[in-house]
């Protein structure tokens, strides 16, 4: 499904522990530089400022439009903040918190033409939309199974490219005969088997509808709502509607309201479960449409959101 070689795939347990393999077990030192956005996610930053904090290592943040005009913004600012330091790109491939998807081979191979490595963050990205690693052309890849595969919680996977196996040190130890083999990032002491025998049922039903099917419905279903409530006054998008920049995911505010407060009245009052999101250079919901979501459902939020655009959100 990712198209490699499987011997280049660990099964983990989420995109957390196979990212933070990767961020923990990259030789850097003191003075060198990770180089990602401000709107990464959370545990990653942790993860990359506790390098920082505990070995010298510099995270430098860029800031990225909310949305961009196009997407050659985002290499734009990668490559603009690239320093004679930068030693690791870590990109989100699908922005949790926007749903923006990113410019990842074009980052990717602008960084190894200049000697860095790139980790990409898949964790949204992965099932919800048709790509090979081929397309991403990166050097280590992260993600769950349990969003968009539809695997248990519980399941992820980790890509490292082969050649690059022996250079990543693993989370739990392990000897030094497995140095360059990928099961080393699979030795976590005793565990349940039980998720993991059940990602071949999960895969089984994501072939038996098509991953390209799969990505037809979802861009559909989130168009489907997208396009009733653009024309809405004081409804602004933080997410672009270019295709090549969005697919299931986008987020959404209703301008001068509190959003964490419209969320709460969409669940308490119409049971419509939406994700508010405050970043300190956006808030807004997000909005994430999956293949079970009918279009009644959709039309049932519009009406409601265009309802508090216009009269403001009820008096508890």
């Amino acid at each position: 499904m990712f198209g490699c070689d499987p011997e280049e795939i660990a099964i983990t347990r989420n995109a957390s522990e196979s990212l933070e393999t990767l961020l923990l077990g990259l030789n850097l030192k003191s003075g060198d530089e990770i180089l990602t956005t401000t709107q990464d996610y959370g545990r990653m930053l942790t993860t990359m400022r506790q390098r920082e904090q505990r070995e010298g290592i510099k995270l430098n943040l860029i800031k990225i439009p909310i949305p961009p005009k196009n997407i050659d913004e985002i290499t734009s600012a990668f490559e603009k903040a690239i320093t004679p330091r930068t030693r690791l790109i870590q990109i989100a491939h699908q922005i949790n918190i926007t749903g923006q998807i990113t410019p990842v081979k074009a980052v990717c191979e602008m960084a190894r033409a200049r000697g860095i490595e790139t980790i990409v963050d898949g964790a949204h990205s992965f099932a919800q939309f048709y790509f090979k690693q081929q397309d991403l052309n990166c050097d280590y890849f992260g993600t769950s199974l349990h969003k968009w595969l539809y695997a248990p919680k519980g399941t992820g996977l980790l890509y490292v490219k082969r050649e690059k196996i022996a250079r990543v040190w693993p989370l739990f130890a392990a000897d030094q005969k497995q140095a360059s083999d990928i099961r080393k990032f699979e030795e976590i002491g005793t565990h349940s088997a039980a998720p993991k025998l059940a990602i071949g049922e999960a895969l089984l039903f994501h072939n038996g509808i098509g991953g390209k099917r799969k990505e037809a419905r979802l861009r559909y279903l989130s168009r489907y709502w997208m396009d009733q409530l653009k024309i809405m006054p004081k409804i602004r998008f933080n997410t672009s509607f270019d295709p090549a920049q969005m697919c299931a995911i986008a987020n959404v505010q209703i301008e001068g309201l509190d959003q964490g407060k419209i969320g709460a009245y969409l669940f308490n009052k119409h049971r419509i479960f939406t994700t508010p999101i405050v970043h300190e250079e956006f808030q807004g919901l997000r909005i994430t449409p999956n293949l079970y979501t009918s279009l009644k459902e959709l039309d049932r939020f519009c009406e409601v959101m265009a309802a508090i655009a216009q009269k403001g959100l009820p008096a508890a």
